[in-house]
């Protein structure tokens, strides 16, 4: 249960995990249990809270001092819930216009006999390649191995070849937003552990294994953004951002209704709907008027509402079609979406989005082996779940790979140093 045995608990054995979004901050503080290939085997929360988010849009931080009080408070409320002050904590980000790219790059074999030195060789060179534009680099995964050019190696090491070709997948993006996040955390007196992509931390909470193994695509509509994350043969192999998320429908319906925006997410959460009925243009709803002095309230129907919504929600999925063709891998990924994230929640959604994208469509909460609190267990925290998911897997950190053009101390120092695998 939350909150017990704090006297017992030591900042040192605790993991924190923050993802601050466009709408919401949530932090989880985690007691990790026994070293595992299941990252969640014997894990505890023993602090959690999720707080409004401010000084945010769209996954960028546009106002310090707004977004540092926002990120304390939700930061200081999970930790009284243990006792004990993080010493670090690790922060999931959407910004900095994600970009994926899939390459090879290759490495001679001088003794004949693949070496650890002759992989690492390759992976710096890889790294090299990545950063080629001046983007930061901020994950990359192994799809696979070729000795001499042939297929099916994921363990090369040892193997007799005279050339070794990793096929990766890596996700570069812009520096200063990343950089922003980092001097946020800083405001906040927090040390940054590690940087990770959401896209991917949503869809490992989001899918199963074998979903990933056999192919999906995992789409969390969120505040302020869509992140789309897709997985082949088991592999991360895309990540996407959309800078358009379910607020936008709370902003067309304020601008629609001309209501406070408050009042617009009460409405959509009361009443909004992808489903049509004949008697939506008979249930009618009060509101009142941005800026009425007189307080009168005013009325509209679902009729009206619906249509409001599925114009927005049309143009979100018109982009999230654009993305996934763009992407060049959905003929490996297949057709299997799934959706996650606080918009997912708008009643028919899954429905709508199975429609305007011709795919099989289902609705995700974040799966965990460990007890979540019932208020943040729903799809809006598929994110800060999969944080945990791969933060404390030994699995999941595969490769890591120094970065040379920060600063190696300090709290920019730990910027883009970590970067997470898939599978």
């Amino acid at each position: 249960m939350l909150g017990n045995e704090n006297q017992s608990r030591k900042a040192g054995n605790l993991a924190g995990f923050l993802d601050i979004g466009s709408s919401k901050n949530v932090c989880l503080i985690v007691q990790p249990g026994p070293s595992s290939k299941r990252a969640q085997d014997g894990a505890e929360i023993v602090g959690a809270s999720c707080v409004r988010s401010r000084g945010v849009k769209s996954g960028v931080v546009t106002d310090f001092d707004e977004a540092a009080n926002a990120v304390r408070t939700c930061v200081s409320q999970a930790e009284r819930m243990t006792g004990a002050t993080l010493d670090s904590i690790s922060v999931s980000f959407s910004c900095g216009r994600l970009r994926s790219q899939i390459f090879a790059a290759n490495a001679e074999i001088a003794t004949g006999v693949v070496s650890q030195e002759d992989i690492s060789r390759c992976l710096r060179g890889a790294r090299s390649f990545a950063v080629r534009d001046g983007r930061r680099l901020v994950h990359m995964n192994e799809l696979g191995y070729r000795l001499d050019g042939q297929h099916g190696s994921h363990h090369p090491r040892g193997m007799a070849a005279r050339r070794l070709t990793a096929d990766l997948h890596a996700v570069t993006a812009d520096d200063a937003p990343l950089r922003n996040l980092a001097i946020l955390a800083d405001k906040c007196f927090l040390r940054l552990g590690s940087m990770v992509v959401a896209p991917y931390t949503s869809a490992m909470a989001a899918t199963s294994e074998e979903e990933r193994r056999l192919g999906v695509t995992a789409i969390d509509i969120g505040g302020g953004t869509v992140k789309i994350a897709m997985f082949s043969d088991g592999r991360f192999v895309h990540a996407d951002v959309i800078p358009v998320g379910a607020d936008h429908i709370t902003y067309d319906i304020a601008r629609g209704l001309q209501t406070p925006f408050a009042e617009a997410e009460r409405i959509k959460a009361l009443y909004g709907t992808l489903v049509s009925a004949q008697s939506d243009s008979h249930e009618t709803f009060s509101y009142p008027l941005a800026g009425d002095e007189d307080a009168g309230l005013h009325h509209s129907n679902k009729a009206d509402l619906a249509e409001i919504i599925s114009h927005r929600a049309a143009m979100m999925a018109s982009l999230i079609v654009e993305r996934l063709d763009r992407s060049g891998v959905s003929e490996y990924v297949g057709d299997k979406i799934i959706l996650t994230g606080g918009g997912s929640e708008l009643v028919g959604m899954a429905e709508f989005m199975a429609n305007r994208l011709s795919r099989s469509v289902r609705i995700a909460r974040p799966a965990a082996a460990f007890e979540l609190p019932q208020s943040l267990s729903g799809p809006a925290f598929s994110t800060v779940v999969g944080m945990v998911a791969t933060g404390l897997s030994p699995a999941s950190v595969a490769m890591r790979i120094e970065s040379k053009d920060i600063a190696p101390q300090g709290y920019l120092g730990r910027v883009g140093q970590w970067l997470m695998t898939g599978l």
